[in-house]
């Protein structure tokens, strides 16, 4: 069987096989965020999420709080909805809406890091209404990673995939749901290696491309920095990693429902809105020049040019623990949604990822 033909077969047993509905998500509001209200009942009217699953927080709208907060006023209550409205066991997504805290301070560093994604922390919530204690430190192993030919189901996979819905404004976050309703299984899958050498991410970029028919794939290995492409519907490489990268945006044309993911330790450290001459840098630039701490590539940016979707990190965590894209590209391109195709390849939780997107985002 040729590739294109294993290709076309497993999107059509894989697609059958993942149909949700909208009792299957949980969305999440906060109460203190005017935008994160609208954002909500916007994605709920599209997505005819049913009332019982809207569940509204209250906490301040920053980015970053602590361990108490985040227990008190974001795991606590989002329990108690799925507890007392016997949601548990249906609900198999649950979506931050813009507004909602996206980090946890931690006191701990490197792998023992207790600290992390609001978001990655949140996916645990399911072990923990079951009555597990789980340490805080370092990572919970994933157990969807690798299931390639697993549809996600309870109690299967005793986990909550947890993504977020979120921009630089309102109207950007609106349409990541816009663009997810019309997605189609058409343009380019482009891959940029980091030329000369042999690391693993590398190695996974390359076996990714061995998965998406040859036709529908751009990839470089060279030093040069691919720029400028028209109908873009999946992006993977190494951002600001890339030591040739010297460029915030990239001019892609993206295709609504276009993903993106990048080997960049905190892409997703912020959602705030850069001043429009910042540039992405390096660590031996002026810290001066840096935004938000760091002077890596932002995965919002990607969205304030035109993708619908990708994954990201608050803080370091490590190449080995980041989204793998030799996982994340065929599943998506054959046809698995958004959710599913980007926690098939991230290795663990409680750890510094999030996933920005619909989760019922698919190519159709």
């Amino acid at each position: 069987m040729t590739r294109r033909l294993l290709i076309s077969a497993l999107f059509v047993i894989v697609a059958g096989a993942c149909a949700q509905t909208p009792a299957e998500v949980l969305v999440v509001v906060n109460k203190q965020s005017a935008s994160s209200k609208l954002l909500g009942e916007y994605y709920a009217r599209k997505r005819a999420i049913p009332a019982a699953n809207i569940c509204t927080i209250d906490t301040a709208p920053v980015e970053v709080i602590d361990r108490k907060t985040y227990t008190l006023q974001i795991e606590k209550p989002v329990g108690v909805c799925l507890r007392t409205r016997h949601l548990e066991e249906k609900v198999l997504y649950i979506v931050m809406m813009q507004g909602v805290p996206l980090q946890i301070t931690g006191v701990k560093t490197g792998l023992q890091n207790d600290g992390g994604a609001v978001d990655s922390e949140l996916t645990l919530l399911y072990q923990r209404l079951k009555g597990a204690t789980l340490p805080l430190d370092g990572i919970i192993p994933n157990p969807y990673f690798r299931q390639r030919d697993a549809p996600f189901t309870h109690p299967q996979f005793p986990m909550y995939m947890v993504t977020r819905i979120a921009a630089y404004s309102l109207e950007e976050a609106k349409g990541i749901i816009d663009k997810a309703l019309i997605a189609k299984n058409r343009g380019k899958v482009v891959i940029d290696l980091r030329a000369n050498e042999a690391t693993d991410g590398n190695h996974w970029l390359r076996a990714a491309s061995l998965l998406i028919p040859p036709d529908r794939l751009v990839m470089d290995e060279t030093p040069k920095v691919l720029k400028g492409i028209k109908d873009v519907i999946a992006y993977a490489a190494w951002g600001s990693n890339d030591f040739d990268r010297h460029d915030r945006f990239l001019g892609f044309q993206w295709l609504p429902g276009a993903i993106v993911s990048e080997f960049v330790s905190t892409n997703a450290r912020t959602f705030a809105r850069p001043p429009d001459k910042w540039n992405i840098g390096s660590y031996k630039d002026n810290p001066s020049t840096f935004f938000a701490g760091q002077p890596q590539t932002l995965l919002a940016d990607y969205i304030h040019e035109g993708a619908t979707g990708g994954t990201g990190h608050v803080n370091e965590p490590f190449l080995h623990l980041i989204a793998r894209p030799d996982f994340v590209l065929p599943a998506y391109y054959s046809g698995r949604n958004l959710a599913d195709s980007f926690y098939m390849a991230i290795p663990g939780l409680s750890w510094q990822n999030i996933v920005v997107g619909d989760p019922f985002c698919r190519l159709q």
